[in-house]
């Protein structure tokens, strides 16, 4: 639409001439707008043309029978849609006669996994809607882990989707793959929670075996001796967790990456917070300055801001924090653990080696009350995300008898 051509008070067209220079400005401000705001609509329209053909995909290719070439193309943006959103993805394939509205044929369409990101499987299948824990069974049925070491069968199962973030999902979906190992390789374990707890202990042995910032390796007797008692009390043949111990040394325990690769410096890139604060050491009781960063539920620590590694990981799992005082340090507030035993926790000693703290709490100063206050109320928040520490514990004490004979 024109806009109406300005007059002056005799009712006859200005002229250029007829405008003040303030006036010319704002006349020139609004073309200018008006030149920007019809290119975007014109970017706009040629976006919504490009999605529209896509989606509608309508047209045929060359030597392609036009039917299978739509259907193809479907898929395709069915895939997309499931990417961004999977509830959509799928209801796209069911309106388009694609995929069956059942839950057998929405696991058989997950685990090909053809075009799929594993992050958003593992959300989907980790839900707890009734169709989508039916899913999830249908999903665990159609891994075949018959005459398969645990170790492999892990790797399986896990490479097909990946684990989503919260505690309550991942308990359901490794109480699912235990459940189904244990009815395929009968005789291992009295129960599937055995299963349950061996799964993590292997995945965290990997982690031990595998990842370069941690020098100190477990030894097999360390591993041998974390898994006393779990087989419904008694303990698994020393001979198996040998072989699953080689079998982890011998070949990393891979697990799809999420979107964006695993380096530790995306972990900084959005922290909760951030800033100066002064810690008590551990062995050595000074206090020295430290760059806190707090995020994804630990509070990391650094000589100086710039650094691109850290001296110490605080994770908080399960921890508490307190206002202490203190009178040689003002603001200050310490993080403990109501177990009695060492807060777990790493740090760099001075050869450069990552190895286990030793602090029962860790007292840090803030610069203010202010400061102090902010910096609680942010690792509180931390703290209370992840509750899977206290579920894992809970598993391990209901398979593992006291010696008085205890029911597990």
């Amino acid at each position: 639409m024109a806009l109406p051509q300005p007059t002056n008070r005799s009712g006859s067209l200005q002229t250029l001439s007829d405008f003040t220079e303030e006036e010319k400005g704002l006349l020139d401000e609004i073309q200018k707008k008006k030149s920007e705001l019809q290119r975007e609509i014109q970017q706009l329209k040629n976006d919504i043309a490009e999605v529209t053909a896509e989606i509608e995909a309508m047209d045929g290719v060359v030597d392609v029978p036009k039917q299978q070439d739509q259907k193809a193309k479907q898929f395709s943006t069915g895939r997309k849609k499931f990417n961004l959103d999977p509830q959509k993805g799928l209801n796209f394939l069911f309106m388009h006669g694609l995929l069956n509205d059942t839950p057998e044929d929405v696991a058989a369409f997950l685990y090909r996994g053809e075009g799929l990101n594993k992050r958003v499987i593992g959300e989907y299948l980790g839900k707890n809607k009734e169709f989508n824990l039916k899913c999830l069974a249908e999903f665990v049925k159609l891994h075949d882990f018959s005459d398969t070491s645990l170790v492999d069968a892990l790797r399986h199962f896990l490479w097909s989707f990946r684990l989503p973030g919260e505690a309550q999902q991942i308990d359901r979906m490794m109480e699912a793959f235990a459940q189904r190992y244990c009815e395929q390789t009968t005789g291992i374990f009295k129960n599937s929670d055995t299963c349950y707890v061996l799964s993590f202990s292997v995945i965290m042995l990997n982690t031990s075996l595998h990842n370069v910032n941690v020098k100190s390796k477990m030894s097999i007797e360390q591993f041998i001796n974390q898994n006393r008692g779990i087989n419904d009390g008694g303990d698994l043949p020393e001979d198996m967790l040998r072989k699953l111990y080689d079998g982890i040394k011998k070949e990393e325990f891979k697990i799809p990456e999420d979107d964006g690769g695993s380096d530790l410096t995306q972990t900084f890139f959005n922290p909760d917070r951030e800033g100066w604060l002064v810690k008590e050491g551990g062995k050595r009781k000074t206090w020295r300055r430290r760059w806190f960063i707090l995020t994804e539920n630990c509070l990391f620590y650094f000589k100086m801001p710039t650094d691109k590694e850290p001296r110490g990981i605080i994770p908080l799992e399960n921890l508490q924090v307190r206002e202490l005082t203190d009178a040689k340090k003002p603001h200050c507030f310490e993080i403990y653990s109501d177990a009695s035993s060492a807060i777990k926790a790493c740090k760099t000693d001075s050869e450069g080696k990552v190895v286990e703290g030793h602090h029962m709490v860790y007292r840090i100063s803030a610069r203010s009350e202010e400061e102090k206050e902010e910096w609680m109320k942010c690792i509180r928040a931390s703290i209370s995300r992840d509750p899977f520490y206290e579920m894992l514990q809970s598993r391990k004490k209901r398979v593992t008898h006291q010696e008085d004979g205890s029911p597990s």
